[in-house]
């Protein structure tokens, strides 16, 4: 006799690209369960850009109605050099970027999961995982509770750039560590003026108000190095590094929010492992820039979601955890998705030392210029950002993901 299974899906993590699968897999027709170690859902803004693609996939799902009226990005960059998100595709709808905090967006993204049916269960931390030849067992502590196991057809990792799934799983990854670092920080009481990738002999700084009245700094000092940090970095941080590329004062502030970023570059080899998958930042880690990291996330789980749902659906053709990807529909995520990532990191690797290197970066960024002024260079790096670049045909079977 089968063993009753709990729910159909186990996603770990509730950010963007858990709730939007969790969505897409109730869309079709799946139960899923969303375990979340956080009681509540975040207040912070790590990423505020949506790209062409990504409101395309908002779109389609009645998205955009539930976030109302978007304010545009703006003109998008490459490294910090201009670069029109336009020229990707100048009829394009959703041409150039968009801004939606995050905090916005994963409210509405659970509004409508929940909708849809999705459990999600805040205050509860995966502990374990074990794989069976028909089912995932993922044991989770709740929050005040007792030990607990929850079984299910797949288990699905998108709990970020640490993902205890991808470590409890023995997922593989290749990359490099981190050799450049930029501090940023929601500050309330500072008057700064807004600057936008403002180079300096010691460093890049950033700054833009919120709606809110708060203001963002970014900030990060020539020739600095990324230490092991077990926590965000401290106000007095910050101010040190501000203060030295600007010369501005901002010892005032109220920090709202402090947070660290850096250049590591890891992927999963596989994003697949038989009843095991990764999405977003659990299968790959890359420094957030221009939203790409956000955007990617919420592609992979766009792509995911309903290949995942059409094979909890056909269960009698279900292989056991040996098999490399489980069948053609999972193995297609794989090929179509880590393709994307690899080019993805890439891309980011070029900007971030664009971005933040120092004198010695200053011979690229004027090539790099002067490429930017011919069209079809333009474009095909605005395609690639905007996550139009032109896609792999469907598995023979399968519909266009």
């Amino acid at each position: 006799m089968a063993h009753p299974l709990d729910t159909d899906v186990v996603v770990v993590g509730a950010g963007p690209a858990g709730l939007l699968l969790a969505g897409e897999l109730r869309r079709g027709g799946a139960r899923v369960t969303v375990l979340e170690q956080l009681t509540e859902p975040t207040t912070e803004s790590r990423a505020s850009t949506l790209h062409a693609r990504t409101m395309e996939i908002l779109a389609e799902r009645g998205l955009l109605e539930r976030l109302g009226e978007l304010p545009s990005g703006g003109p998008g960059h490459f490294g910090g050099l201009p670069l029109d998100l336009t020229a990707a595709d100048p009829g394009h709808p959703y041409a150039g970027q968009w801004k939606c905090a995050q905090a916005r967006l994963e409210a509405a993204l659970q509004e409508w999961a929940t909708g849809l049916g999705a459990r999600v269960l805040r205050g509860h931390v995966l502990t374990g995982l074990r794989v069976r030849a028909d089912r995932v067992e993922a044991g989770f502590i709740a929050l005040g509770g007792q030990p607990a196991v929850l079984s299910a057809s797949y288990l699905v990792g998108c709990d970020g750039e640490r993902s205890t799934v991808r470590q409890l799983a023995g997922f593989e990854v290749t990359g490099q560590d981190a050799t450049l670092e930029m501090l940023r920080a929601d500050l309330a009481g500072i008057d700064v003026p807004n600057r936008r990738f403002e180079r300096h002999p010691h460093g890049l700084a950033t700054a833009f108000r919120w709606p809110d009245g708060t203001t963002r700094v970014m900030v990060h000092v020539h020739g600095s190095t990324p230490g092991r940090r077990t926590g965000a970095p401290g106000l007095a941080e910050v101010v040190d590094a501000w203060a030295l590329v600007t010369g501005e004062d901002i010892s005032a502030g109220t920090p709202v929010w402090l947070n660290a970023f850096d250049d590591t570059r890891l992927q999963a080899d596989r994003y697949v492992k038989g009843r095991v998958l990764l999405a977003g930042d659990a299968a790959h880690v890359q420094m957030p820039v221009g939203g790409q990291a956000l955007n990617l996330a919420l592609q992979d789980a766009a792509d995911l979601g309903g290949k995942l749902a059409r094979q909890v659906a056909e269960a009698d053709d279900v292989a056991g955890p040996e098999a490399p990807g489980g069948s053609a529909l999972l193995d297609s995520y794989h090929d179509a998705r880590h393709r994307i990532g690899a080019a993805t990191l890439t891309n980011i690797q070029a900007q971030a030392r664009l971005l933040l290197g120092g004198p010695e970066v200053d011979g690229l960024r004027s090539v790099f210029g002067e490429l930017l002024e011919i069209g079809s260079a333009r474009r095909h790096l605005a395609r690639a950002i905007s996550g139009l670049g032109a896609p792999e045909p469907a598995p023979a079977g399968l519909d266009p993901a």
